[in-house]
């Protein structure tokens, strides 16, 4: 119970500073980012690599906490660090349409954030052509 004490407090007092990344439990930001990304036609096999800038429009750092992709044959990657207000971050999403049945890409990521909404829900679309 010490130790819990002890980290908790420890904890609070990092997030005292005055650097404009320091997050406190419970600050909420807003968030601006293009929604779709249409990649076009792409050959049956290829990646593709899904760029979304998120952009920081609130007053508070921006913490993208999870990136969920809505099935296995996309992976999703994200800034890590809080994203300062006015500041950019990228989320960038993976399709591997070799796992596509199909010729059609419609595959979605889900963000958690400390927005309100909490989540947002990212697309990539595409059309799938064979070789």
């Amino acid at each position: 119970m010490k130790f819990l004490f002890i980290a908790l407090l420890s904890t609070v007092m990092v997030s005292c500073g005055d650097d404009d990344t320091t997050v406190a439990v419970g600050d909420r930001t807003t968030l601006e980012v293009k929604r779709v990304y249409n990649a076009g036609e792409v050959v049956k096999g290829e990646m593709i690599r899904a760029e979304f800038i998120v952009k920081n429009t609130g007053e508070k750092p921006l913490v993208i906490a999870k990136v969920s992709p809505a099935c296995s044959c996309t992976v999703g990657d994200f800034t890590k660090d809080p994203i300062a207000p006015g500041k950019t971050g990228k989320i960038i999403a993976s399709v591997d349409t070799d796992k596509i049945n199909g010729s059609r890409v419609d595959k979605s990521v889900t963000v958690l954030a400390n927005t309100t909404p909490r989540t947002h829900t990212l697309k990539i679309k595409g059309t799938i052509v064979s070789k």
